[in-house]
């Protein structure tokens, strides 16, 4: 625990750690607020509501790496008010639009979406040393794990109590929020020594953008896919059983079990590699489709848990590592990207399993797409390992003054 406190301590992270987890909890519940909004607001079916989602979603995969390159030439501030405001008019303005403009709404919205993830872990790579910087992603992950357990429960619960339109105001005020927060606070995007982008400039996308990273964006995808496809496999499986009023539990023991792991895997002494916590995730997945009722499927999925923060920290840890600090928030955004691909892609690639065979071949399925990531990473780090030596630190310059690090840069470039 002295790690967790030591990184709490930091100037500013305890205050960006509580904003961010307000950005993340409501950008985790949009989807489901504009689905419900969608089924109950406008009386269209699920499909309707699938492609509102998906328009969403595929703005946000898109939209990643270009507000990382925003952010690395342009300054923090500017893009997280810019995206506020685009968050602000979109969320008011859902309640009014049909649903063909509101499917091109969607895309826009996905992709100028507030970059709270992304900036959060570009923070934390300037704000802490190789000490203590496994700990803060350790945090994030966690709190990645607190926004997927609290912003569905309270929109499900606002729209009960309320109406979808009431829902769609409240998740776009907390996001709005949450990024103005975080724009107020301006966190350092680089870290003390670390050539800031109005000095440095932008090194080619040839010189960071190789192997090693590609390997790390391999794997921060088969995560996600696997997480995506479990959460559906426990649904089938629980229908089967006639059980499905249950998946709520089963997803909350998966989510505490996650946080349990975070938390134990940032205070050991030492990391371990990110392919074989992936590689350790996908083979304990697999026999969870063993269990037909839900107290032994929740049993089943502690395993599971106990791996996906530590996996999702160490996949942060090392885009930080890899990224040299001009073109982070490119990089950041990148993996921001392949892990909503990963979750686009898991629930339909589960789903062919479960129709195909039983509800525990979705777990089979996502199983082995984390274990085929968790090898393809593998193999491509010890590619890159072979042709470039390890990058253990960000790459430092002497520039003194941390105030210029906080990338807050006007010049065109």
């Amino acid at each position: 625990m002295t790690r967790y406190r030591d990184v709490l301590a930091l100037p500013g992270m305890a205050a960006l750690l509580g904003v961010s987890l307000l950005a993340r909890a409501a950008i985790t519940a949009d989807v489901l607020a504009l689905t419900m909004y969608v089924v109950l607001g406008l009386g269209l079916g699920y499909a309707a509501a699938g492609g509102v989602a998906a328009a969403l979603t595929a703005g946000v995969a898109l939209g990643g790496p270009l507000l990382g390159r925003m952010i690395d030439r342009r300054g923090l501030r500017p893009v997280l008010l810019g995206t506020v405001v685009v968050q602000v008019v979109f969320w008011l303005s859902v309640p009014i639009l049909p649903y063909g403009i509101l499917l091109g709404a969607a895309v826009v919205a996905g992709l100028l979406m507030v970059p709270a993830q992304a900036v959060t872990r570009q923070a934390i790579a300037a704000m802490t040393t190789a000490d203590n910087r496994r700990a803060a992603f350790a945090l994030e992950s966690v709190q990645g794990e607190l926004s997927y357990l609290v912003g569905p429960a309270v929109v499900i619960v606002g729209a009960a109590q309320t109406s979808p339109s009431a829902v769609a105001w409240g998740v776009g005020a907390a996001v709005a929020a949450g990024g103005a927060g975080m724009a107020v606070l301006n966190p350092p995007l680089c870290a003390e020594g670390e050539a800031a982008v109005g000095a440095a400039g932008r090194p080619p996308r040839r010189e960071w953008l190789g192997t090693g990273i590609v390997a790390v964006l391999t794997m921060a995808f088969g995560a996600t896919t696997l997480l995506s496809g479990v959460d559906l496999a426990i649904v089938a499986t629980l229908q089967e059983a006639g059980q499905v009023s249950w998946a709520a539990a089963v997803v909350a023991v998966l989510g505490v079990a996650s946080v349990a792991g975070g938390l134990v895997y940032g205070a050991l002494p030492r990391p371990l590699p990110t392919w074989l916590l992936l590689g350790l995730l996908g083979l304990v997945t697999i026999p969870a489709g063993l269990a037909h009722d839900w107290p032994w499927l929740c049993a089943a999925v502690v395993g599971a848990g106990l791996l996906t923060a530590p996996t999702l920290s160490t996949v942060a840890d090392a885009v930080s590592r890899l990224a040299p600090a001009g073109v982070r928030g490119e990089a950041t955004g990148l993996q921001s990207s392949a892990q909503s691909a990963g979750f686009a892609l898991g629930s339909p690639l589960a789903g062919v399993a479960i129709d195909a065979s039983v509800p525990a071949g979705g777990f089979a399925a996502a199983g082995l797409a984390a274990l085929a990531a968790a090898l393809t990473g593998f193999l491509l780090s010890r590619r890159a390992s072979r042709t470039r030596p390890p990058l253990s630190e960000p790459r430092r310059v002497g520039i003194p003054d941390r105030e210029a690090c906080r990338v807050d840069a006007r010049a065109p470039r």
